[in-house]
């Protein structure tokens, strides 16, 4: 019989998870494991399970000389360096489901908190004091609930909101329209318009730098008056100054937080003197059933790594065939790059994606190309980190549609790489291919125009009507501005069946050496002749 491998479980695990373990382990438990003891000890293990304490860096995965696979018992992997793990081949997963229905249940405990003062009435009452007429509330049924980001906890708040009688409206353009339809909640063409009539607020977004501060002093300028608003998902999207504001101005009644921009806090400036501020120390995930569910789901994913099983939340995954990287590896950066230049051309919510592969990689299994694209339209928009794991999952229950077409031949070029995102009625494709033996990307078409230009990092984009002196006045102002083109390109709408018919107009596409800031964009397209600009950070 075969020595049966062996797993540490490093930081406190529920029972139901380490017993799963032991019917196919050897396990031992290391929460009170000096940093000399686990240095000397991780060479001897197959697995590891880890929840946040523990920080699995490069050297500890060095040492780590067997091991195969590292489970995070939560959600986000920021304390294991997945690169250095995917090197040494180990699988590295989490349990992103883990706490979902835990942190939605806990977005509607504040919500009713809100509503009935329960923690201001509790505190009165435990004081001595019986001050019934005091902590009068309001009911939440037929009243508005405003949903910022509708990704899985939001959706399942929109659910359980909408058992309470509450109305739903909905903002986040990266779900499909029918997915608002099948929930029965309205959609939102802008944040504006999901907090205008709301009642109450809730944020479900990941921090990313344009949503980080992004409920500031204008987002509360469109805020209903007397509205509540609730965040238990990240501290740093909120202004505190402007949201101080806004509650010592009425503009809103009340707030509900249970995140804080750093943590552990007790000195929050809205902790004292704010009797209508309900404050929780980061709880949502806080249920006996969200620590045994992540454990037993990260137990699942260890058991699998290590018995030939479908590690189903790896969030890296092994090297594809040699002789597929060979051919597919050096296009992975440039579907990227096209998603999210695609989606940051398209207006309204992502409904579907068309991805067309041609010439040799058309020949070859292109998934992982579609994954890439998928990566690049979905990464930051999301409440967990977008990987070519579980791309293909979050946007199916967003649900957005995905197709994939594949030639053998491309025209023109060897390969060729289009990706075309639909908006309800509009769609926006965008072209790109590699050039040269060190695979430089360049895109080909963009808003219906065709040019040839190597990407960069920073790029920005105009549609204007082509009539002399347009690339002037861009280029004038980027010098007043102190921006320094690198390239630019000017293109002209295909001639042929491929196309829309010559419009009159003209696109330019000016790639910088730093980001190029909105305003500038904003005051180049409020000029005579502009019809629409874009600045993107690929």
């Amino acid at each position: 019989m075969s020595e049966r491998l062996k797993i540490l479980v490093k930081e406190k695990l529920a029972d139901s998870g380490v017993q799963l373990l032991r019917e196919h382990f050897d396990v031992d438990l290391g929460d009170s494991w000096s940093d000399d003891e686990f240095r000397a000890r991780i060479g001897d293990y197959h697995g590891i399970l880890i929840r946040s304490a523990t920080k699995m860096t490069e050297e500890y995965i060095a040492l780590g000389s067997n091991l195969r696979v590292i489970g995070r018992a939560g959600v986000g992997v920021n304390n294991v360096d997945v690169p250095a793990a995917t090197r040494r081949g180990i699988i590295v997963a989490n349990a992103p489901q883990s706490n979902v229905v835990t942190a939605a249940e806990h977005t509607l405990a504040l919500l009713l908190s809100l509503a009935r003062n329960v923690p201001q009435a509790d505190a009165s009452l435990k004081g001595g004091k019986w001050e019934r007429s005091k902590f009068g509330g309001v009911e939440v049924y037929e009243k508005t609930l405003g949903v910022i980001g509708f990704g899985r906890i939001g959706q399942l708040v929109a659910e359980r909101a909408k058992g309470f009688g509450m109305k739903v409206v909905a903002y986040d353009p990266f779900v499909a329209s029918d997915r608002y339809r099948d929930l029965g909640v309205e959609k939102a063409e802008t944040i504006a318009d999901a907090v205008g009539d709301a009642d109450f607020i809730t944020v479900h977004l990941p921090v990313t730098p344009e949503t980080r501060g992004s409920l500031d002093a204008d987002f509360f300028a469109h805020v209903k008056e007397g509205a509540r608003l609730i965040n238990c998902a990240r501290g740093e999207l909120v202004d505190d100054a402007a949201l101080k504001a806004a509650l010592d101005s009425g503009k809103l009644s009340g707030a509900a937080l249970d995140v804080f921009p750093s943590e552990p806090i007790t000195d929050y400036p809205l902790f004292d003197g704010y009797p209508n501020v309900v404050v929780t120390p980061h709880l949502g995930a806080s249920t006996a059933e969200a620590q045994d569910r992540a454990g037993v789901q990260t137990a699942e994913q260890v058991i699998a790594a290590l018995t030939g099983g479908t590690v189903t939340t790896a969030v890296n995954i092994p090297a594809i065939a040699a002789e597929d990287m060979e051919v597919l590896g050096p296009f992975v950066p440039l579907c990227q790059q096209l998603g999210k230049l695609a989606v940051s051309l398209a207006d309204g919510s992502i409904d579907a994606l068309e991805l067309e592969f041609f010439g040799r990689i058309g020949e070859r299994d292109t998934r992982l190309l579609s994954i890439a694209v998928l990566q690049g339209v979905l990464s930051g928009h999301t409440e967990e980190e977008v990987n070519q794991v579980n791309a293909p999952s979050i946007a199916e229950e967003r649900g957005i549609e995905v197709t994939e077409t594949k030639r053998a031949t491309a025209r023109d070029f060897t390969d060729l790489v289009r990706v075309t995102v639909v908006s309800g009625d509009t769609r926006q494709r965008v072209v790109g291919t590699n050039v040269g033996r060190r695979n430089r990307p360049h895109l080909l078409e963009v808003w219906g125009q065709r040019f040839d230009l190597q990407l960069e990092r920073d790029l920005a984009l105009f549609r204007y009507e082509d009539v002399p002196g347009m690339i002037g006045r861009v280029g004038s102002i980027f010098g007043e501005k102190g921006i320094n083109i690198v390239s630019a390109a000017v293109g002209r709408t295909p001639g042929d069946d491929d196309g829309p018919a010559r419009d009159g107009n003209a696109v330019m596409v000016v790639t910088t050496d730093a980001p190029v800031p909105a305003e500038v964009v904003g005051e180049i397209v409020a000029g005579a002749g502009f019809l629409d600009g874009r600045a993107v950070t690929l």
